[in-house]
């Protein structure tokens, strides 16, 4: 009896590939405690998550970008931050001490961020609305400014 090369009838424990079956993979995924350690903005920016439990070593490629600073980075690293931070929240809602760490950079970032629009212009094309005028295709953008000043 010859073989369906189609046949997606697998057993519980095989996935369907193009024509067999072949074995599951189980993946790896760490959970956090609570109050976990956490890396600076950033470093966490630097590294691709703010906890050092998770740091994984695919971040070289960042590597080559430390010691930019400036106030675009600052504001990306906050943003990372509370994304990050965020996540966290969503798997760990009573982690107080977390809790109080987003609330202080998301305050940090938005203070951060209309000082940084009051003297260079917009982030986003919405603050417009915020800052009087439609100057969001007025150049330079922000990442052209060098060292963080026009």
């Amino acid at each position: 009896m010859q073989q369906n090369p189609t046949n997606t009838s697998c057993g519980v424990m095989d996935g369907s590939l193009p024509g067999k079956c072949a074995q599951m993979v189980f993946p790896y995924i760490p959970m956090q405690g609570n109050n976990p350690e956490v890396y600076q903005q950033v470093e966490g920016l630097d590294r691709g998550t703010l906890f050092p439990g998770l740091d994984l070593p695919f971040h070289a490629e960042m590597e080559k970008q430390a010691g930019k600073s400036g106030p675009t980075v600052e504001l990306m690293a906050l943003n990372f931050a509370i994304v990050e931070l965020g996540l966290y929240l969503d798997t760990h809602k009573d982690d107080k001490e977390a809790f109080a760490l987003y609330t202080n950079y998301v305050k940090l970032y938005e203070e951060g961020k209309e000082r940084y629009e009051k003297l260079y212009g917009p982030l986003k094309q919405m603050s417009t609305a915020r800052l009087g005028s439609y100057n969001w295709l007025n150049d330079p953008w922000p990442w052209e400014y060098e060292g963080g000043a026009k």
